[in-house]
């Protein structure tokens, strides 16, 4: 391997362009270094093959200056053969493997002849080539990734896969310790296996705080998932310009093998001994779940490509296997919630008694989701079960741990969102709350657990670069010392099946609550909020969007909106039961489910409708409504659409405004008279349809004629090209600037559908 002068890591490693703004290293542009390491040379070509930016080594290894090489044909600076192999790959744009080339035409230089390995991967509109001197395999070190896969299938948990894969890497790369790294759901990590040389003190069991691997170094690692220092003390090589002539900016450098490192990374290195490192990230379903960090102590060391691309391969099917016992893991406990929960459902359905206390009264209330306590409230009315906090904290509690923005919420700490309830951690350190208005919550509670936790970091994350003395100041505590803390005020966290459960128990319980409840408006905003979607699925081909206003004197009126698959179609109904309250609630979820019921028996728009009208008047005692179906097909674009005197639906054009649909409405459902008519368009891509109540235009002493012009207008004003869920939100503020001085008692409902 190709070595230079070893000067002090924190001199050494100072970023080759301007970092006047760095100040920590949270904000340090690790994925732009302006510089390589010494071990290769690095071209960035433009798609001419002309080289636009080199490293300045370029000279000792190439033997051709990194100025005299701008502009030059690559052929002409690293030789045909590695010209011929990057044109071979950019003209299949295919994953590839690195290439071993022979540099017979390089005259000079240290690479001069010699056999070297060549990447390529695109950064932006450039294209990056790197160099670097062969190394070669060290003899039986060395097995294939073959049986490295095979003695890995003997791990039967998590914990033996990740000893089996820390032995396989440092078998395969012949480093001195390699560690298994597993982060936390706070990003701190913990040491969970280790393969290393007798001598050395044991890593196994310590924790690092989050801040050693800053979010863009992880974000890197999800990127690029191996990165090979292959001497700690290198000088590094700056990029030649520093900046791409055609950006202005320094070139990205996340995806080569040769990028430079983080000098604040390279003195925590150097602080532990280390001499060289490796680290190739464990990624399950995409997202960074650990690493294996392998450390030398006894000089520089390089694994050759062969065994680096070994311990990759080794890695990817150790996460595809870890993933796999998480999942499958996660899917009992999933089960068992489950079976935990349809037990409770059924008690509770049974129990004749006050929800509130059927409910405290479960006894597996607690076990559902592995709490100690709960404590449930409801108008007021408040039961407590297990060990829980005293009762004039439990309204702060719920205050504290309420999400307007979500029905579940959960912390581990209850104490970081109030210091003053630190003091009850014995027993609600961790908190799991239920709820979608104040006064009516459930809370299950878990004690804090004191574990006695070794670090081996640097939790004050005090690591300084000194932009203008280019030098690290590090913290009193270097990174490599080990100490005890006990935590406190910290639970076990709650798992997604828990979350999931409370979530599922809450939603089933609340109809059980509301209907026993005095509040019977209460009672009916659940059954919208089960039967009316919030958002609207997604469907390939189209896109929709939906809205739902209610009456500001009601809490809950006869709106409703539908949309679902039918074969290649969509359908898209908007309807509206006349009345408020329980009673046009339970005629909208029956009306709902009949409409669906008679288009998935393959019935038309019009057909439907007029089937839909003969249930009412001869069998549901239901009063009267309205509604527009649309069915929509998604490869043609064809719309069929029919109404029950419903207002007309908007016509949205690609290329803007809007109109409304000439369409005959037949009578309104529930009058006992058939005739629905349909009526046919097409959306061509880019064209949207409004469907839409009368709630958003109708107001008391207002002309219809002109409010719907006032819709038909501000669609139309609309940007066509805007994303749908930003579009109907416009729209919607708009309407409710105009409407602020003239509230309505009807609901309103919208929905929009854009062919992709």
């Amino acid at each position: 391997m190709t070595t230079t002068p070893r000067p002090s890591p924190a001199a050494a490693h100072t970023p080759a362009y301007d970092v006047a703004t760095l100040t920590t290293c949270e904000d340090e542009p690790i994925h732009v270094p302006g510089a390589v390491q010494p071990h290769g040379v690095l071209l960035a070509i433009e798609h001419d093959s002309t080289v636009v930016v080199a490293s300045a080594n370029l000279g000792a290894l190439l033997g051709l200056t990194a100025r005299s090489a701008i502009g030059l044909p690559l052929a002409k600076v690293a030789g045909s053969q590695v010209s011929g192999f990057v044109r071979e790959v950019l003209a299949q744009e295919l994953p590839h493997e690195p290439a071993t080339v022979v540099l017979r035409e390089v005259r000079s230089g240290a690479l001069a002849r010699q056999e070297v390995d060549v990447r390529v991967h695109r950064s932006g509109e450039r294209v990056i080539v790197e160099i670097e001197e062969l190394v070669r395999s060290e003899g039986p070190r060395i097995r294939t990734a073959r049986s490295s896969l095979a003695r890995l299938a003997q791990g039967t948990t998590t914990e033996r896969l990740a000893e089996l894969l820390a032995e396989e890497v440092r078998d395969l790369t012949g480093f001195d310790r390699v560690m298994v790294y597993r982060f936390d759901e706070q990003w701190n990590g913990e040491v969970v296996a280790e393969a290393k040389l007798r001598r050395l003190n044991p890593f196994l069991g310590l924790h690092y705080p989050a801040s050693d691997i800053p979010a863009q170094a992880r974000r890197l690692y999800e990127i690029n998932p191996i990165r090979v220092i292959a001497d700690i003390h290198y000088a590094p090589v700056p990029l030649l310009p520093t900046f791409d002539p055609e950006t202005g900016l320094p070139l990205d450098l996340s995806h080569a093998s040769l990028r430079s490192v983080s000098p604040i990374h390279v003195e925590y290195l150097s602080n532990m001994g280390v001499t060289a490192s490796m680290s190739v990230s464990i990624l399950i379903d995409g997202r960074l779940w650990g690493l294996v960090a392998c450390h030398h102590y006894s000089g520089p060391h390089l694994p050759s490509h062969e065994a680096r691309a070994a311990a990759e391969v080794v890695t990817q099917a150790t996460s595809h296997l870890v993933g796999h016992r998480l999942r499958a893991e996660a899917r009992e406990a999933a089960v068992d919630t489950q079976r935990r929960l349809a037990e409770i459902t059924a008690r509770l359905a049974d129990d004749m008694r006050s929800p509130v206390v059927s409910v405290s009264d479960d006894p597996g209330l607690l076990e559902l989701v592995g709490a100690t306590g709960a404590a449930v409230c409801f108008d007021g009315e408040v039961r407590v079960l297990g060990r829980t906090p005293p009762l004039e904290l439990l309204e702060r509690i719920a205050e504290v741990t309420d999400d307007p923005d979500r029905y579940v919420s959960s912390t581990q700490e209850l104490g970081a969102l109030d210091p003053e309830l630190a003091g009850v951690a014995e027993v609600a350190a961790g908190v799991l709350r239920i709820g979608a208005v104040p006064e009516r919550w459930l809370l299950w509670f878990r004690p804090e657990q004191r574990v006695v936790v070794e670090w081996g970091g640097d939790p004050s994350n005090k690591r300084l670069y000194d932009a203008e003395s280019a030098e690290v100041r590090l913290s009193p505590r270097k990174s490599f010392d080990k100490w005890r803390e006990v935590t406190q005020g910290v639970s076990e966290s709650w798992k997604p099946w828990e979350v999931e459960g409370a979530d599922v128990l809450g939603r089933n319980v609340n109809s059980l609550l509301l209907v026993r409840a005095r509040e019977q408006i209460a009672m009916a905003e659940s059954v919208q909020r089960t039967v009316v979607l919030d958002r609207a699925p997604d469907f390939h081909g189209v896109a929709v969007a939906a809205r739902y206003q209610p009456a500001t004197s009601y809490q809950l009126g006869g709106d409703w909106w539908d949309v679902f698959e039918l074969g290649d179609r969509v359908a898209l109904v908007v309807g509206d039961v006349a009345g408020h309250g329980v009673a046009a609630a339970s005629a909208m979820t029956q009306l709902r489910t009949a409409l669906r019921a008679y288009l998935f028996e393959g019935h038309d728009a019009a057909t439907s409708l007029d089937l839909l009208d003969r249930l009412m008047d001869g069998l549901l005692d239901l009063g009267l409504a309205t509604a527009a179906v649309a069915l929509l097909d998604r490869e043609t674009g064809e719309v069929v659409l029919s109404s029950a005197g419903h207002p007309a639906p908007l016509l949205l054009p690609a290329a803007g405004g809007a109109e409304l649909v000439d369409l005959d409405p037949r009578p309104m459902l529930g009058v006992g008279q058939p005739g629905a008519v349909s009526v046919t368009l097409r959306l061509e891509p880019g064209d949207g349809l409004l469907l839409y109540s009368d709630g958003v235009v109708e107001r008391r002493g207002t002309d219809l004629g002109e409010r719907t012009e006032r819709l038909r207008r501000l669609a139309g004003e609309r940007p066509a090209d805007d994303e749908l869920e930003r579009w109907v939100d416009g729209l919607v503020s708009e309407l409710a600037a105009t409407d602020s001085a003239d509230p309505t008692d009807d609901d309103a409902t919208m929905l929009v559908v854009r062919r992709r």
